[in-house]
């Protein structure tokens, strides 16, 4: 991400209202620090105003005169501007950095922001085209990655926003009351990464990233707000552990909806089938769940996509207008590790008994502490559950449960990561996964691991044998909406893939392709040397060199072989999906770091992109200039902290309440775009209390690891079921 390639830097800058420093004190000052990078001189005092509804520390206004003169500016011209009845920060960025931008510094000393919740800034967009806005929150030694919280915020031209960088502490516990294996425990982030001390903010950063255009920001009104209060209750370090109790959930606190015994359990269980039936599947809907009331369609059997009225939409099997609400991973499992750990546990049952299959050996840890210690022991609190509530038939009951629960909720699709089982029984529209691996550009790097190499024929091999092992399943299967194949790739910059080749191996089918290419464009390797700036003795010794070349220099060449390499991916997955199955859609690879050139690419070959999109609002995603395509949202989720989960997962709410509110707010407005045809929860249960294998215990499901729905969010996603094809087409 943009945010890891800055560098921290103290910054100066000098405040009137009321002090200005002589050149003298200030120069003493700067010898007295010995600092590589000047310090700072604020602004303005912070002082502290009080909201419409929570304190608001001002952190800078510009009010008064600013010489801008002595703010560092990286490649951007820093000046104030009147705005309105004020005064505002005027940011105008050009392209010769990669990152340019500003740092702001308080007066006295870091700002102590342990009471607030979040930094916001005001913003306006005055330049000629789109783009996005940073704002980094810095402790001492962050990087980008570590010490520091980043938000970000998209505007068109001549809009307004604001800009807010929500703060992930640092736990501040002892030693005693951390735990492991998770991404946070119940008193802070427990991982390595983008944390921060809260009390000691240096900093902010204020900065785009790698601009293809100019652009120009009016910044104002920067403040710290929202309340901030520690979730959980503080422990006696000595009866901290056990944690967990025998249903999977934290013992020191207590929560509306905890489940408390056996009975209550059960009881549960009975009370959602009377709410069920009081709130039926919405009025209007066929069997898929497309729009009976709306209009009618051309029937093809199959989901395919159609433009109506303006908009991008699905049309289901019947010819219906349809539009997919759905959740990820509607399955039965959320297992954790226990090794190293089965203290935090108070009862895990005996092996042999009828919970103890719910024990089992994990291989999957791609980060985090289980990372290298595979196989691991894991314990399912889960499955261990719904055996407790609903007896030895549990699955076959929890599988009509699942169906009924969707269509009682307003939604229509059973999205990404679900149970073949559950999907099998053909009673919900239903997405189809594929992940296969094959050899990889040994150069290449990716949050979940590197970039399969397209040239190389293991890759299509493993897509046909992938393809061909969902015959008789999701293919041809007129409940199937489309496949994602793979998920969330490293695409990285748009030369990433092509520096990748160069970078591996003489025998890496990748780089052979690229070179012979450079053999059909220069013919002699003279002249190769002469464009890049390079000193290679002969083809070959390009061929066995694994030094990158200068980036700019190469950048036509690296743009033209990373664009062949996106579009031989995306070509070869659609041709042996649409070999075997020509009316199955195709959705893409679910797109979370993705630049143009790939997405371009995706487009070519794609029926519908696939993004996961973690944003409080994808109202306003767009596609690259002269793309018209529709789009499916394959993951968001907002989660909170007031029912015994310790993470909220990449997007927080305050409570179940606002987690219900942002909910809502996120699906109106992919509705409300034209080009979403669909918008998928991740996911269906909380992860487990002491996380899975890689760590992650996000408070994100529709239902808690004792099966009990939380109230809030399916009340909002019948809201939105009730009128989403008149919202849609009203909107």
């Amino acid at each position: 991400m943009a945010q890891g390639h800055l560098h921290c830097r103290h910054l100066l800058f000098i405040a009137s209202g009321g002090r200005i420093l002589s050149a003298v004190i200030l120069m003493f000052a700067l010898l007295l620090m010995a600092l590589p990078a000047p310090m700072a001189i604020a602004v303005e005092e912070p002082h502290t105003d009080t909201g419409e509804n929570t304190p608001v520390k001002m952190l800078f206004n510009f009010e008064g005169t600013l010489d801008t003169a002595v703010i560092p500016q990286r490649d951007v011209t820093a000046r104030v501007v009147p705005w309105g009845d004020s005064q505002a920060l005027r940011l105008d960025f050009a392209r010769a950095q990669a990152w340019p931008g500003i740092d702001l510094v308080p007066a006295d000393g870091p700002w102590d922001l342990s009471s607030q919740a979040w930094i916001e800034l005001e913003v306006t967009n005055v330049g000629k085209t789109k783009g996005r806005l940073y704002c980094r929150a810095d402790n001492p030694g962050a990087d980008g990655k570590s010490n520091c919280n980043t938000g970000s915020i998209d505007l068109k031209t001549g809009e307004k926003g604001k800009l807010r960088v929500e703060f992930h502490r640092k736990t501040s516990a002892p030693e005693s009351l951390r735990i492991f294996g998770v991404r946070a425990g119940p008193f802070g982030t427990e991982t390595k990464g983008a944390t921060l001390d809260t009390s000691s903010v240096t900093q902010l950063v204020i900065f785009v990233g790698r601009p293809k255009t100019d652009h120009s920001f009016v910044i104002d009104n920067i403040r710290a707000g929202g309340s901030y209060e520690a979730p959980f209750p503080p422990v006696d370090p000595d009866a901290f552990y056990p944690l967990i109790d025998e249903f999977g959930q934290y013992i020191h606190k207590d929560w509306p909806g905890k489940t408390r015994s056996l009975a209550d359990l059960k009881a549960r269980g009975k009370a959602e089938e009377q709410e069920m039936a009081a709130h039926p599947a919405p009025r209007d809907r066929n069997r898929y769940g497309g729009w009976l009331a709306g209009p009618e369609l051309k029937a093809t059997g199959r989901f395919r996509v159609q433009k109506h009225d303006g908009k991008w939409w699905f049309v289901d099997p019947d010819g219906r207008l349809f539009w997919s609400q759905g959740i990820d991973c509607v399955n039965f499992w959320s297992s954790t590790p226990i090794d190293d750990r089965e203290h935090y546990y108070k009862l895990l049952p005996e092996k042999g008994t009828p919970l103890g299959a719910f024990y089992g050996k994990g291989s999957w840890a791609p980060h985090g502490y289980y990372k290298g210690k595979t196989p691991y022991r894991h314990f399912d609190f889960s499955r261990a559950n719904l055996l407790r509530r609903y007896g030895d038939n549990w699955q076959e009951i929890a599988i009509d449960r699942a169906h009924r629960r969707l269509r009682s909720w307003g939604l229509n699709t059973i999205a990404n990561w679900s149970d073949w089982t559950i999907r099998a029984a053909r009673r919900t529209p239903y997405v189809g996964t594929i992940h296969c691996s094959s050899k990889p550009i040994a150069g290449s790097e990716g949050y979940w691991g590197q970039f399969s190499d397209v040239f190389d024929p293991a890759f299509r091999k493993a897509i046909r044998k992938r393809v061909a092992n969902e015959k008789g399943k999701a293919i041809g299967d007129p409940w199937c909406i489309g496949f994602f194949v793979d998920n969330e790739l490293g695409w990285g910059k748009e030369d990433s893939l092509a520096l990748a080749a160069l970078a591996s191996p003489a025998e890496q089918a990748a780089k052979k392709v690229f070179i012979a290419d450079l053999k059909a464009k220069y013919k002699t390797i003279s002249a190769l040397n002469a464009a890049w700036g390079t000193a290679h003795s002969s083809w070959d010794a390009l061929l066995a060199s694994q030094e990158k070349p200068d980036a700019a220099k190469a950048r036509d060449d690296l743009l033209a072989f990373y664009t062949k390499t996106a579009e031989t991916y995306f070509r070869t997955i659609r041709e042996e999906l649409k070999a075997v199955d020509p009316d199955m859609l195709y959705f893409g690879c679910r797109f979370a770091w993705v630049n143009d050139w790939a997405a371009r690419a995706a487009a070519k070959y794609c029926d519908v992109i696939g993004y996961n999109r973690y944003k409080y609002s994808v109202a306003d995603h767009a596609l690259p200039d002269g793309i018209d395509k529709p789009v499916i949202i394959g993951e968001f989720h907002f989660g909170a902290l007031d029912r015994g989960m310790f993470h909220t997962g990449l997007r927080k709410a305050k409570n179940q309440e606002h987690r219900a509110q942002l909910y809502e707010d996120y699906v109106r407005g992919a509705l409300r775009n034209p080009l979403i045809v669909g918008a998928h929860w991740f996911q269906y249960r909380d992860q487990a209390t002491t996380g899975r294998g890689d760590g992650e215990n996000y408070q994100i499901g529709f239902v808690d690891i004792c099966d009990n729905p939380y109230p809030e969010i399916v009340s909002a996603a019948r809201r939105i079921g009730a009128d989403l094809f008149q919202y849609r087409l009203e909107k």
